[in-house]
C-alpha cells in the first residue's frame, strides 16, 4: 500500500514539473492557448494520472511480492530448517534470485553439518568416558530396589530412578489417569508430596554437621503420606566440586532423598508387641494358676491331689504357654527374615528346570490367567522343592512332573503332580523338613520347616489318583506390585537432568521470566465436535512436558474419556476415536482434576490454545478446578516468528521444521509434535526481541489470529 501512495505522489510531482517546464519553454501565447485547450477538462489529466498510476502499481507490486515477499519467506524459512539441518526445496521457487539463495543456503547448511560433525566426533571422543560414567549411574539409579530422588535446594526434581516412579504412581490418588506424573517429573517441586518444614529440618541438621567436618552425614524422618502410607525418608547431601575438582562441603548445592515404604514393617512390628504384651498376660496369668495349683497340690489333706487333677491341669496350662511361645516365636521370624515380592510366574519360570532335574521324562507347568504375587525367599524355596522331589525319586521313579499353580481360598496353592506307585505308600516328609535347603547347612539358613514357618507356608503330600501323587504347598498372596512398562526400543527414559542443579527459584514475577527458563505442559484436546458451547464433550486430553528445553517423553498424560454421549461420524474420521474405544473410560469429572495436578506450577501450550481453553474453561465452574496458569499458543507464536507464511496449521509448521507427527490428531501425538515445535520457536522468538513470557503474551494479543474465539 506504502508503494502505491508513493507512485501516485511520484505521478502528481511528474505533472507538476511537466507543467512548469512547458510554461517556461512555450511562449505566453501558446501557453495561454494550452490552458484554454484545458479549461474544464481537469478529469482528464486526473484520468491520465490514475491511467499511468494503475499498471505501474500493479507492475511495482508484482515485483515485489515476486523478490521482496518471497525472499522474506525464504528466510522465514531458511530460519526454521536451520536447527533442523533439513534443505531447502529449490524447485519450490520460481525467482532465479530465491533460487540462487536456496542452493546458497543449502550449501551453506552441508558446509555447517560437515564441521558439525568433525566436530562432534571430536566432542564424542572425548566424552566418552563421561558418556559410559553417566550410562553406569543411570543402570545403578535403575537397579536400585529403593526410591531415590535427587533434588536442588528449592526441592525442584533433577534425578529420578524408576523405583521412584513407581512408588509416586502408588501414592497418586488417581493412578490410573496420571500415573503419578502430577507428582514426579523433572522440574516437579518434591514438596508438593513431601512437606516442606520436614525437608528444610533435614537439610538444616545436615548443614550443621557438615560445618563440623562430617564426612557423609545423612538425616532422617518418618512421615504419613498420601493414602495414610507411612514412609522412612533419608536425606543425603549433594555438594559442588572447588576449583580442584573435589568435593566441597560449604557449597550445599543439593540433596539425595531415598525413600521406603515402612508401612509393613510398622504394622508388623505393632502386631509382633502386641502378640508380645498378650504373651506375657498369659504367661503371668499361667504362673499365677500354676503357683495356685501347686499350693493347692500340697496342701495337707487334698483329696484331688491323689488323682492327679491339679499335676494334669498344670500340665494343660504349660501346654498352652509352649503354643503361644512358638506362635510368637514363629511371627517373629518370618517378620525379620529377608523375604521379597514376586510374581509367581516368574518364579516358577526360573524353578521349572532345577525342579525337573530328578524327572525322566517331560515337565508340563501350568499357571493361572491372572497373576499372583508372593512373598518368599524365592532360591531358598526353590532348593527346598527341589530336594523333596530328588528325596521321592529316591523312592521310586519319575517319569512326569505336573507343575501347576492357583489361587485356592484366598492363598496359593501350588502342585507338583508326581508318578508313584499305587502299592507303595506315601513317604514320610520329617525328615526333609529337619534338612536345609538344598546344600545350606540347616544351622545357619535354617531348616525347610523353619524355612515354611518364615514363609506361614503348609506343605503336605496328597495322592491324587491310583498311581499319582502330588506335593502340595500353600503359600500366602501379596498384593502385586505394579509394574512400569518397558521403554520402547532404541528409547531412552528422561530420569535426570543436572542442569537443574544450577536453576534456583527466582524472585522476579513471572511475567518477566525468560522462556527458555520456564516449565512448560503442552496439551492436546479431542472432543465430539468444534462447539464445546452446544454440548460437544472432551474425549481425549494429550500433554507433555517440557524442562530446561527438553521434551520429557517418559512425562506424558494421556487418557481417553468417556463423554456420556455420541460421537459423530464426521469427527470419527478426524481422530479415529470410536465410541466402543471410550466405553468404561474415566467420565471427565475424574480426569479434569488428574489434569490439573499434573500442570500445576507449569504454562499451558497449545496449537490453537483458544479452543482448547474454551472446553477446559466451560468444565471448572462444574468441578471447583481453576486453570489460572499463563497459556501459549502456538499457532500465536509461530505468526509472530513466520509473519510472511501463508498458512500456520499445524501441518504447515511441522513440514517447515521438518517435523515428522507420529499419530496425527491424537491427543498425545499432537501434543508431542506442538512440543518440539515451541522448543523450535523460542530462538526465533528471541531473534525478534520476544525473550520473557510477558513479551510472549503482549506479542501475541497483537496477531491477527488473537481475535479467533470459540
Amino acid at each position: 500500500m506504502l508503494a502505491v501512495v508513493m507512485i501516485g505522489l511520484g505521478g502528481l510531482a511528474w505533472l507538476f514539473l511537466a507543467g512548469l517546464l512547458l510554461h517556461a519553454v512555450l511562449p505566453a501565447e501558446n501557453w495561454q492557448a494550452l490552458c484554454e485547450a484545458l479549461d474544464g477538462r481537469a478529469g482528464l489529466l486526473v484520468l491520465l494520472w490514475l491511467m499511468t498510476l494503475l499498471p505501474l502499481s500493479l507492475g511495482l507490486k508484482a515485483w515485489l511480492d515476486r523478490h521482496l515477499t518471497d525472499t522474506e519467506r525464504l528466510l522465514e524459512q531458511a530460519r526454521a530448517l536451520a536447527s533442523s539441518g533439513h534443505p531447502i526445496d529449490e524447485a519450490q521457487w520460481s525467482g532465479s534470485t530465491q533460487r540462487a539463495l536456496a542452493r546458497l543456503f543449502n550449501r551453506l547448511l552441508e558446509q555447517r553439518d560437515a564441521s558439525e560433525r568433525d566436530l562432534n566426533e571430536r566432542v564424542t571422543t572425548l566424552s566418552q568416558r563421561s558418556e559410559r560414567e553417566k550410562a553406569r549411574l543411570i543402570a545403578l539409579m535403575a537397579d536400585l530396589d529403593r526410591s531415590v530422588v535427587v533434588c536442588n535446594l528449592d526441592g525442584r526434581i533433577l534425578l529420578y530412578n524408576p523405583r521412584a516412579r513407581l512408588q509416586f504412581r502408588r501414592l497418586s490418588t488417581a493412578p490410573g489417569v496420571a500415573g503419578g506424573a502430577e507428582l514426579i517429573g523433572l522440574g516437579r517441586s518434591i514438596h508438593g508430596l513431601i512437606e516442606r518444614p520436614l525437608i528444610e529440618h533435614a537439610l538444616d541438621k545436615l548443614k550443621r554437621r557438615l560445618a563440623r567436618g562430617a564426612n557423609h552425614p545423612s538425616s532422617q524422618f518418618v512421615t504419613a503420606l498420601a493414602k495414610g502410607r507411612l514412609y522412612r525418608g533419608l536425606v543425603s547431601p549433594v555438594c559442588d566440586l572447588d576449583e580442584q575438582g573435589k568435593r566441597d562441603p560449604s557449597r550445599l548445592s543439593g540433596f539425595v532423598l531415598q525413600l521406603e515404604n515402612i508401612s509393613a514393617q510398622v504394622e508388623a512390628q505393632h502386631a509382633r508387641q502386641q502378640a508380645l504384651e498378650k504373651f506375657l498376660a498369659q504367661t503371668r496369668d499361667s504362673l499365677h494358676k500354676a503357683q495356685r495349683l501347686l499350693s493347692e497340690a500340697t496342701a495337707p489333706g487334698n483329696a484331688e491331689a491323689r488323682n492327679g487333677k491339679p499335676a494334669k491341669q498344670l500340665l494343660e496350662r504349660i501346654e498352652a504357654l509352649d503354643q503361644q511361645a512358638t506362635l510368637l516365636q514363629q511371627q517373629s521370624t518370618a517378620s525379620s527374615w529377608p523375604l521379597e515380592d514376586i510374581r509367581a510366574e516368574d518364579w516358577l519360570a526360573a524353578a521349572r528346570d532345577r525342579l525337573g532335574e530328578a524327572v525322566a521324562g517331560p515337565l508340563h507347568l501350568k499357571l493361572p490367567e491372572q497373576s499372583i504375587w508372593l512373598h518368599m525367599d524365592s532360591y531358598a524355596m526353590t532348593e527346598a522343592l527341589s530336594g523333596l522331589v530328588q528325596h521321592l525319586a529316591e523312592h521310586a521313579p519319575l517319569t512326569t512332573l505336573e507343575i501347576q499353580l492357583k489361587p485356592h481360598n484366598g492363598q496359593a496353592l501350588l502342585d507338583l503332580s508326581l508318578d508313584w506307585p499305587a502299592d507303595r505308600p506315601l513317604p514320610e516328609l520329617g525328615d526333609w523338613l529337619d534338612q536345609g535347603p538344598g546344600q545350606a547347612d540347616p544351622t545357619q539358613l535354617g531348616t525347610i520347616r523353619q524355612l515354611l514357618h518364615r514363609h506361614t507356608a503348609e506343605c503336605w503330600l496328597d495322592r491324587t489318583a491310583a498311581e499319582r501323587i502330588a506335593v502340595r504347598l500353600l503359600l500366602p498372596i501379596v498384593q502385586g506390585q505394579d509394574e512400569l512398562p518397558a521403554a520402547a526400543q532404541g528409547e531412552r527414559p528422561e530420569f535426570f537432568d543436572f542442569e537443574l542443579f544450577r536453576r534456583r527459584e527466582a524472585n522476579t514475577d513471572l511475567l518477566d521470566r525468560a522462556l527458555d527458563q520456564l516449565d512448560f505442559t503442552v496439551f492436546d484436546l479431542e472432543t465430539t465436535g468444534l462447539n464445546p458451547a452446544a454440548g460437544d464433550e472432551i474425549i481425549q486430553i494429550g500433554a507433555i512436558r517440557v524442562v530446561n528445553g527438553r521434551v520429557l517423553a517418559q512425562e506424558c498424560f494421556d487418557q481417553l474419556i468417556d463423554p456420556g454421549r455420541d460421537i459423530p461420524a464426521l469427527s470419527i474420521q478426524i481422530h479415529g476415536i470410536t465410541p466402543d474405544q471410550v466405553r468404561g473410560q474415566p467420565r471427565i469429572d475424574e480426569v479434569l482434576p488428574a489434569f490439573h495436578r499434573y500442570c500445576q506450577d507449569s504454562v499451558l501450550v497449545a496449537h490453537n490454545a483458544a479452543f482448547d481453553m474454551r472446553c477446559i474453561r466451560l468444565k471448572e465452574s462444574a468441578l471447583g478446578l481453576s486453570f489460572d496458569q499463563p497459556v501459549l499458543d502456538t499457532l500465536l507464536l509461530a505468526s509472530l516468528a513466520q509473519p510472511n507464511q501463508a498458512s500456520h496449521s499445524l501441518d504447515a509448521l511441522a513440514e517447515r521444521f521438518g517435523l515428522h507427527i507420529e499419530d496425527r490428531h491424537s491427543g498425545l501425538g499432537d501434543a508431542r509434535a506442538t512440543a518440539e515445535l515451541l522448543v523450535r520457536l523460542i530462538p526465533l522468538l528471541a531473534e525478534q526481541g520476544i525473550v520473557t513470557l510477558g513479551q510472549a503474551q503482549a506479542a501475541s494479543a497483537r496477531s491477527q489470529f488473537a481475535r479467533i474465539q470459540y
